[in-house]
């Protein structure tokens, strides 16, 4: 006859270690735990068997609720926080469309110097071979990224 499994000696999955370090990166966000200490517990969760091992690791964290405290099986964690999406890549947008700016600016200027001092009236207006493509490029992605489309 077997002996049934206690739930703090249950194995532990995958899914509620990445749900243990959530927590512990937000009692470390928080204040709760120092940068050793949260990495010295992180290192553990990925090291732990058991459901009892991984509540050991949150129950003197100070959002855990008090059925937890009672019952080091139960997992309950907080919500993480959701993340924005879509603001990084505009952010980006508009770093490359400051250095294209510049680029294409700095390009023009020199053109325009060869041109003038060069005796001969313009010359070609190779700006635009360095200006024209990448502005096109990040034009298509300016309008590709437009959260009202």
């Amino acid at each position: 006859m077997t002996q049934p499994v206690r739930p703090e000696d249950m194995r532990a999955s995958d899914a509620e270690r990445e749900l243990v370090q959530q927590w512990l990166h937000r009692a470390h966000a928080d204040g709760s735990l120092d940068l050793a200490e949260f990495d010295a517990r992180v290192v553990r969760t990925w090291e732990a068997k058991t459901r009892g091992e991984l509540a050991a690791l949150t129950i003197d964290l100070p959002s855990v609720s008090q059925a937890s405290a009672e019952s080091p099986t139960s997992l309950v964690l907080p919500t993480p926080k959701p993340v924005k999406t879509g603001s990084g890549g505009r952010k980006a947008l508009k770093v490359l469309s400051t250095i294209w700016l510049s680029v294409s600016v700095l390009n023009f200027a020199l053109w325009l110097l060869v041109s003038l001092l060069a005796g001969e009236g313009l010359v070609h207006p190779w700006f635009l071979w360095v200006a024209v493509p990448p502005g096109a490029v990040l034009g298509v992605l300016w309008w590709s990224t437009d959260p009202k489309r």
